[in-house]
């Protein structure tokens, strides 16, 4: 028998645990690394513990995908009084084929969500520079969005309107293939905490 998504968090956390303490070590991590400057400046154990992690990682993606293991956690956002429960891709795990599939049928309850609680709310398009925004573009955005997923502060409500490869749409480098749009509904402009 396969083990469990929640097995695999458990067993990633204990080797995250040991290969910090220097329980594990990776004794070809300095061939590996090449960047002199960086390897002065972190040394051989530094560089080791990140690589022994990274390997032992890598062959627990390989194992989800063997046994079709999903990478995806259910995650609850609380917002004015009402909550919804929604798939999230576990940020150590792999997402297995059948894993966007799921993403992709949350998405509108995410969005019917997403609408009823910022409909009172000013909108903004996170990035480099906030966008103010209306209700139609946020829309159009949607559209182009293959999954959804949310934030929220006390008074604050943020969506992510995602496509592609889950494990890469939050990096600037996948883009265009992959990404998340962020939006921000609020009473006034949305505060500076990054969610």
């Amino acid at each position: 028998m396969a083990y469990t998504t929640q097995q695999l968090i458990s067993i990633l956390d204990r080797e995250m645990q040991a290969s910090w303490q220097g329980k594990r070590v990776l004794l070809s991590a300095e061939e590996r690394f090449n960047d002199p400057v960086l390897s002065l400046a972190l040394g051989c154990e530094k560089i080791s513990k990140v690589y022994a992690y990274r390997e032992f990682r890598e062959q627990i993606h390989e194992y989800q995908h063997q046994y079709k293991v999903s990478g995806l956690i259910w995650r609850t956002c609380r917002f004015q009084g009402e909550s919804i429960s929604y798939p999230e891709l576990h940020n150590q795990l792999a997402a297995i084929p059948e894993d966007k599939e799921i993403l992709q049928n949350s998405k509108e309850s995410v969005l019917r969500f997403w609408r009823d609680r910022s409909r009172h709310l000013k909108l903004w398009l996170l990035g480099k520079e906030r966008q103010r925004m209306t209700v139609e573009m946020a829309e159009e955005l949607a559209k182009e969005a293959e999954w959804a997923e949310m934030d929220a502060t006390l008074d604050e409500l943020y969506i992510g309107l995602c496509w592609g490869n889950p494990q890469e749409c939050r990096y600037q480098w996948a883009m265009p293939e992959s990404g998340c749009r962020r939006i921000a509904a609020a009473p006034n402009e949305p505060s500076a905490i990054k969610i």
